[in-house]
This record gives C-alpha cells, structure tokens and sequence, in this order.
C-alpha cells in the first residue's frame, strides 16, 4: 500500500520509536505473544508519541516514500 510504513512492536519502547522515529502508520502485533496488558502498554506508546521533526529523520522519512 503506496504510503504505509508499517512497525511490528513487541514493546511500548519499540512503538514510541517506530512512530518517532520512522512515522510509522500501521502497527503489527503478535496475537501469540502480546498480553492484553502489554497490548494496554503498546497501544498508549504509540499513540501519545508524535513524528519526529529532526531533520536527519525526516530525511529518512523521505528517503523511504521515494523508493517506496
């Protein structure tokens, strides 16, 4: 899907950087391995964690849609 950057998470820590630092848009879990309790953890890293507008990352960013 033109757009998606998708980030498989294992931990809050993981997401809080996938959104920060690769403004990830889709999340991946693990039904198998991801406890309601650290789903609880996963999902509030993720969504209180904003883009990063560090111009190194977002050369990143843009680097990955234009191959993309």
């Amino acid at each position: 899907v033109p757009g998606a950057r998708a980030a498989l998470c294992a931990d809050a820590e993981t997401a809080r950087g996938a959104r920060r630092f690769n403004d990830a848009n889709v999340l991946a879990l693990s039904l198998r391995t991801t406890s309601e309790a650290l789903l609880t953890e996963i999902l509030d890293g993720w969504f209180e964690s904003e883009p990063s507008s560090e111009h190194d990352d977002v050369a990143n960013i843009r680097h990955v849609d234009e191959i993309g």
